[in-house]
């Protein structure tokens, strides 16, 4: 299971909000490179960026802090926040995103969603699946959508989506540990027979499932490997990291004796 470290992004700070509320803001760093840095020195490879300012103005705001990051480190990062148009694609790419995570846009505007997995394809377009209640959240979480989850996805895997990044947001910043049910489920609901034919031309048939990125309510080391037994491919840590739950040290522990490192 990957490691993907968390930075959100108001007014070029590094900033963490609790259940989505921008009321709620905590500024942990001044220097979100600086933290990207630190992330970095100590194993981990990927990065979940989100331009907060980005998801309120509902078009790419802090692609500096993007370029800025993807320029003077090696991490591979995501990034997510206000994409809307093609536009905002070209930029995200350009800054150095090595995928985007698209939330609202996959609701509001379907076509234009599966216009860029057309363009680019299944591993650089993740599909931002973000839900209270089981309903799919959009507007940085501001407005709840009339669509149930588990539908949701399996709809855009049908339509090629791989990637999928599903935040319970009742449990994001809480520090209360993830929504284990919830990754459950959909797990399970989005698994699929698949036949293989293999080199010497037998058929070899399989489950293939989404590769689900958990994310929200980390809060303890000893969560990492159940999330990982369960089939999560990743898990986005954040606030358990800025608040001293989880040690850079820990992680490093984690990702070195899981073989990514």
């Amino acid at each position: 299971m990957r490691i993907i470290s968390a930075i959100d992004i108001i007014e070029g700070k590094c900033v963490r909000l609790s259940k989505g509320d921008y009321d709620t803001k905590k500024v942990y760093s001044e220097d979100p490179l600086e933290m990207a840095k630190q992330f970095e020195a100590h194993g981990v490879q990927y990065l979940h960026l989100v331009d907060l300012d980005g998801a309120k103005s509902k078009h790419i705001v802090n692609h500096r802090v993007l370029e800025s990051i993807a320029s003077r480190t090696t991490l591979k990062i995501d990034f997510g926040g206000g994409l809307k148009t093609d536009e905002d694609l070209h930029i995200a790419f350009e800054s150095g995103a090595a995928q985007i995570t698209g939330g609202s846009i996959a609701v509001k505007n379907k076509e234009v969603f599966l216009g860029w997995l057309k363009t680019y394809g299944s591993e650089k377009i993740i599909l931002g699946a973000d839900a209270k209640d089981e309903k799919v959240a959009v507007s940085g979480w501001q407005e709840e959508s009339d669509q149930n989850l588990v539908p949701f996805v399996k709809a855009y895997q049908k339509k090629g989506i791989k990637y999928v990044i599903c935040t319970d947001i009742s449990k994001d910043g809480m520090l209360e540990g993830p929504s284990f049910q919830l990754y459950k489920k959909l797990l399970d609901k989005t698994k699929k027979v698949e036949t293989l034919i293999t080199g010497s031309g037998v058929e070899d048939r399989e489950l293939i499932g989404i590769n689900l990125i958990a994310s929200g309510g980390i809060s303890h080391i000893d969560e990492l490997p159940k999330l990982a037994e369960m089939g999560c491919e990743g898990t986005i840590i954040g606030k358990a990291i800025y608040e001293n739950k989880i040690s850079l040290k820990q992680l490093e522990s984690y990702i070195l004796g899981n073989g990514q490192g």
